[in-house]
């Protein structure tokens, strides 16, 4: 495989208002070749030096940003920092009449060929501005040396109703027409798009594209000319004018610049990149691997509407002692939603929103006794909370009501994270939780569309600032507790993965990547569909099976397990925690999917997958045979492996050994499953030669 390399990359830039089929406004833009270009730390230089236009675009009082960006006032600031592999600048873009000034963040990776950025506007002014619209954080073209169409490898985001089809993989041809993204209802991953991107050009050249906001966020591509494609990333709503020193923040967005002949390796470089950079750390190690112990399990549940709301104290303890009995030892504990006041049976976890204390009935010592049970195991123990989602009723409702973004007959409101009062209340509120109660891990839930709220509640001529400023607020909250709680992991569900972005993503991970739970064929969907762009996720496992055990396993895991149901043997719930401790390492590496990109979702198909790991040259190949397919065998060609190279392969059900070259498992392997549905599992080495 050929090294992603930036200097390597035959692509060359343009902004994109220059070829976009319906351009904003303005001339033909300068064009720059890149291939040149030895690292990162130039290839920024280069793109936002003085006298270019640089790589985002905006219209201010009705005038588009190229015909006035390069008289602006221009300042370039090299920022200090400690990593050695990341270089940041602050490029200033400053209107000298209106004191309007574009402050763009940039930071460039030298162990990779990655750029990101991130652009924010300030009124420096001591008058309101002009109108601030079309705002476009990444507004550039990609040009080919070959006039050929260009691919877009893009996914679903995920709804929990549409089930098997959440993460979906497609690749598309790219034509003149635009193609739009943007998520549903304010969270970044909802349903009808996922903000991350690979755009693939006809040299064996491409870009990662990510953007980083989680909200309403928008991606546009096209292909406006034989040799070239654009791209943009902005804001779904925002017309708005700045206050006398106001600002605002706009989308991240992430490049990463790959060359080979093989796509999968922007996309593998981008997983690696992920882990690098934007991966949450355990002991200085990013968090992959955790097997959670999920009290949802635990016995006695109905009939309440949630496991959790009918949970004791008790049962809490004993489910942990049970776990410690039996030498099961997961890494987290998780109590999940249902512990809040008002929230036990008769009630469920939805009328509770809002109030932020812990049942003292069902809790009398909180979960302090909890939280100690667990780490005398090893354990880490973590919450469930939703702080933005406040039920009629609950104690912000009645007491804080000038804080929620309220629709009269509607009995759900939105707290608002822009209200600095609001903000800071949840910080110290969750913050002190947190600490009196001995918890390690924080989950964050939001089983709400924001964005309706959003829109509705913005002030004349302030399209888009409601949004800007709730999201402003979440990253605010998060980096609070990250900042308060130093070892403290945040775990990011949204009604499952329904905010899964760059920003999220460098804060959190997703442990629960769907509310489309218990269905094999759905899970094998969804870790061939996300593996592509994220390493780190996970779902849960309900029984011990091998097959199961195949279709959950992913670079996280939840057991589901009813630890005291004897139809479910502990010799088997050993068993499968010791084997997927020694199978999640490989899915750290690099990611292959072996059946192709169309759909996959029924019940009559063949899926298979493999992980390889370069570190040392071992890997494993995960495949499944539906209950309706009728083919015993099929074959696929593996990736990534030393062509000359023997390699060892162990059939795990049957425990057949075979040893073949490189180049003939390139060829193709036939896999066989003789059941339907089934599964198989083979590891691979280097024989010994």
């Amino acid at each position: 495989m050929k090294k992603t390399n930036l200097h390597r990359l035959t692509l060359t830039l343009l902004t994109a208002a220059t070829l976009l089929a319906t351009p904003l406004s303005g001339p033909a833009q300068s064009t720059r070749r890149i291939d040149d270009v030895p690292d990162a730390e130039a290839w920024i230089a280069r793109t936002f030096a003085k006298g270019k236009t640089p790589p985002f675009s905006f219209v201010y009082d009705g005038r588009p940003s190229q015909d006035f960006i390069r008289r602006w006032e221009y300042t370039a600031t090299k920022l200090p920092g400690d990593d050695p592999q990341t270089v940041e600048y602050r490029f200033d873009y400053l209107d000298p009449e209106g004191g309007l000034k574009a402050e763009c963040h940039v930071k460039g990776f030298r162990d990779f060929d990655a750029v990101e950025w991130t652009l924010h506007f300030v009124n420096t002014s001591d008058a309101n501005s002009a109108t601030l619209e079309q705002v476009r954080a990444m507004d550039l073209s990609f040009r080919s040396r070959s006039e050929a169409p260009f691919r877009l490898h893009h996914a679903k985001g995920s709804h929990y109703q549409e089930g098997v089809q959440d993460f979906r993989p497609f690749i598309d041809p790219l034509g003149a027409a635009v193609r739009h993204f943007t998520p549903e209802g304010g969270r970044s991953s909802d349903r009808t798009a996922f903000p991350f991107y690979n755009l693939e050009g006809p040299d064996g050249a491409g870009a990662m594209i990510a953007v980083g906001w989680t909200g309403n966020w928008y991606a546009e591509f096209s292909q406006p000319a034989t040799d070239a494609a654009a791209c943009s990333v902005g804001l779904e709503h925002l017309e708005t004018f700045l206050y006398p020193g106001e600002s605002i923040r706009l989308p991240q967005v992430c490049l990463l610049f790959w060359q080979d002949d093989d796509f999968l390796a922007g996309h593998n470089a981008f997983r690696r990149f992920m882990l690098a950079h934007h991966t949450p750390r355990i002991a200085r190690e990013p968090a992959t691997g955790l097997l959670s112990a999920s009290f949802s399990a635990a016995p006695n549940a109905a009939p309440c509407a949630l496991p959790s709301s009918c949970l004791t104290e008790a049962q809490a303890l004993s489910f942990i002692d049970r776990y410690r009995y039996f030498n099961l030892r997961p890494d987290i504990f998780w109590l999940d939603a249902g512990w809040a006041a008002g929230t036990g049976y008769p009630s469920n976890y939805t009328e509770g929103a809002g109030t932020q204390e812990v049942d003292a009935e069902r809790f009398p010592d909180g979960f302090r006794r909890m939280s100690e049970a667990a780490h005398r195991i090893g354990a880490k123990f973590m919450v469930w909370f939703e702080p933005e989602r406040v039920y009629r009723g609950s104690w912000l409702e009645r007491n804080r009501p000038e804080w929620l973004l309220r629709f009269p007959d509607n009995p759900i409101s939105l707290l608002d994270l822009g209200n600095p009062e609001a903000c800071e209340w949840v910080c110290r509120q969750i913050g002190d939780i947190i600490e009196q109660n001995g918890i390690d891990y924080y989950r964050q839930d939001c089983n709400i569309h924001p964005g309706a709220f959003w829109n509705a509640f913005d002030e004349p001529g302030r399209i888009g600032m409601r949004e800007i400023r709730h999201v402003e607020g979440l990253y605010k909250f998060w980096d609070y507790l990250l900042d308060r709680f130093p070892n403290l992991l945040i775990d990011n569900c949204a009604g499952g993965g329904r905010r899964l972005d760059l920003e999220t993503m460098s804060r959190s991970v997703p442990l629960w990547r769907t509310d489309y739970e218990g269905n094999a064929t759905g899970s094998q969907c969804h870790t061939y569909g996300l593996n592509l762009y994220l390493p780190i996720h996970g779902i849960g496992l309900n029984t011990t099976d091998d097959y199961s055990l195949h279709s959950f396993m992913s670079g996280a895991m939840v057991l589901n397990w009813n630890v005291f149901d004897p139809k479910i043997l502990i010799a088997d719930m050993q068993a499968r925690m010791e084997k997927y401790r020694e199978l999640s390492p490989y899915f750290r590496e690099d990611y292959y999917p072996l059946t192709g990109f169309g759909d996959l979702t029924g019940d009559d198909v063949w899926l298979a997958y493999q992980l390889h790991r370069p570190s040392d040259d071992t890997g494993l190949v995960v495949a499944f045979r539906r209950k309706d397919n009728p083919e015993e065998t099929i074959r696929v060609r593996l990736r990534g492996l030393d062509p000359a190279r023997r390699y060892e392969l162990l059939d795990e059900g049957s425990g057949s050994l075979v040893t073949l070259r490189g180049d003939a498992l390139a060829s193709g392997l036939a896999l066989k499953i003789g059941q339907k549905p089934g599964s198989q599992l083979l590891r691979y080495r280097p024989a010994a030669e």
